[in-house]
């Protein structure tokens, strides 16, 4: 199966292993909840699904590399303790708590969380010394004389013996104490994560147009020369960073994260020629400004391949927008919640000490969320964002000196106005930018191949996808009406649209 299947699999797992009954009791008990042994290569994104499957289930997460744990870490150390048996006193050897058991219990004191993940990575891969004591573990859900904590779930990873020489075969006894799933490599599903993710726009559309690049993994004469998800997605991160300082990334940057030769060879060409494009074409004046018409008439005559990275160019850029309008809309609703629970308590006691109060609080459940891994890249940036305006909310009161808590919170909704006008304007820009997008693709290709190309990465990525379904796009519709959003895709945009009804009392506020 695909990761996304695999992730759907361990979100029902954790839901039924987690029921529990009107007195309180877990459905399935404790010694029938198998722990999950998850297979498959590496570098395809098995730590990620456990971090987002925390987030999206509201439970804790304590991730191990178990290779990287010896006997003593794991079970913890003998000592001797006087017992009496029988009126008899004798020496009897205990262990000291396993250092991974007790950092779950440490993760439930920190987070307040007391149901959660213990994921265990390489799980297949420990030492002759430790592996006893892993099956042990994965059969009885104890580490030496310690048990799991009850609402825990186990999720061992693995990898397949063709991409570790490591790795040793599990018996029948523990096979059958498990519930195993075997994962592969799927570049669609993980095109859904990476355009989240905003993945660069040159290895999008590189990918896009060489799937078989994706993930590679063989062994030559050379060596091991591999090409994984984990590597395109750290690449992504250095090209940004050496693009802000001006650092270029040529086939060697490069060959340090995708080890296979070739593949890398074959990037870096596409990278130079991506930007020739970028610089050639101008995407930010085709559609925020008013270029486009010569653009247009030389792009119609390019080869295909030039045709396919400048529309990739274009989705980056759009993507941008996208995800700013889609910041900004956060941003308000965060922010406006946070105003109106604070309406009254300004009005009734000191405005500025409930502001402080309040900055206080939010500060406190930030890094609180931040710890328990709660929090996704957007909404860590939201709330801290919230956290900006609201002590400059403060600053400015503590200077107006306003006369009672009515005028403060009057103050504070005037400037907080500036915000709903930041939302729209990102809202308009990013509608501007793909009219534009529709008009300059239209006059260049009609509707050829390369705009349905264009429409289908639309409809992929998540931004653009929720965009569209939130403010419309008439060019959109226009030429996509096999394309069309199906209830399938609008029911998975529901699920994360959960913000329309705030924002029609925002429009009262």
């Amino acid at each position: 199966m695909n990761i996304k299947r695999a992730k759907e699999e361990i979100a029902h797992t954790i839901q039924a292993y987690m029921a529990k009954d009107t007195y309180g009791n877990y459905l399935i008990p404790s010694i029938r909840q198998r722990p999950i042994l998850l297979m498959g290569p590496p570098g395809i994104g098995k730590t990620q699904i456990m971090e987002q499957l925390a987030r999206e289930c509201g439970v804790a997460l304590v991730a191990y590399t178990i290779t990287h744990h010896t006997r003593q870490s794991a079970v913890g150390l003998p000592f001797i303790r006087q017992k009496i048996y029988g009126g008899q006193e004798y020496s009897v050897t205990e262990y000291t708590m396993s250092e991974i058991i007790a950092s779950v219990y440490e993760k439930m004191e920190a987070t307040g969380l007391k149901e959660g993940i213990l994921f265990l990575d390489e799980i297949n891969c420990v030492s002759e010394t430790l592996a006893p004591t892993m099956l042990q573990f994965l059969q009885c859900k104890t580490f030496g004389n310690q048990k799991m904590p009850e609402g825990w779930l186990i999720v061992a990873a693995g990898n397949p013996p063709e991409y570790n020489k490591s790795v040793k075969e599990f018996d029948l006894v523990t096979l059958d104490r498990v519930k195993r799933l075997d994962v592969e490599a799927d570049f669609q599903v993980w095109k859904e994560y990476a355009y989240r993710q905003g993945i660069h726009g040159a290895i999008m559309a590189y990918l896009e147009a060489r799937k078989e690049s994706f993930y590679q993994i063989q062994n030559t004469v050379d060596g091991l020369a591999f090409a994984t998800a984990r590597g395109w997605e750290d690449l992504s991160q250095l090209i940004y960073v050496y693009e802000e300082l001006g650092i270029p990334v040529d086939r060697q940057v490069i060959q340090q994260y995708i080890q296979y030769e070739k593949i890398a060879k074959d990037f870096a060409n596409y990278l130079e020629l991506y930007y020739k494009y970028q610089k050639d074409y101008n995407v930010e004046e085709i559609l925020f400004g008013d270029g486009g018409k010569g653009a247009a008439l030389r792009l119609r005559e390019a080869p295909f391949d030039e045709r396919l990275s400048v529309i990739g160019l274009v989705l980056a850029r759009l993507g941008e927008a996208f995800q700013e309008a889609y910041g900004q809309d956060l941003l308000t609703v965060e922010l406006f919640e946070t105003l109106k629970a604070l309406k009254q308590p300004m009005a009734e006691s000191d405005p500025l000490q409930q502001l402080s109060q309040a900055i206080s609080q939010r500060g406190e459940e930030l890094e609180r969320l931040k710890k328990a891994g709660q929090l996704d890249r957007w909404q860590e940036r939201t709330r801290r964002q919230e956290l900006s305006l609201l002590e400059a909310y403060g600053q400015k009161l503590a200077q107006a000196r306003p006369k009672d808590g009515q005028e403060a919170f009057g103050l504070v909704r005037e400037w907080f106005q500036e915000q709903p006008k930041a939302r729209q304007q990102a809202i308009q820009r990013a509608a501007d930018g793909l009219e534009k997008a529709f008009g300059f693709l239209e006059e260049a290709f009609g509707q050829g191949q390369e705009l349905v190309v264009f429409i289908t990465e639309l409809a992929a990525n998540y931004y653009s996808a929720k965009f569209i379904d939130e403010n419309g796009s008439e060019p959109f519709y226009r030429l996509n009406k096999n394309l069309l959003f199906g209830e399938t895709q609008r029911n998975l945009l529901k699920e994360i649209d959960k913000m329309q009804g705030v924002l029609d009392e925002l429009a009262k506020f």
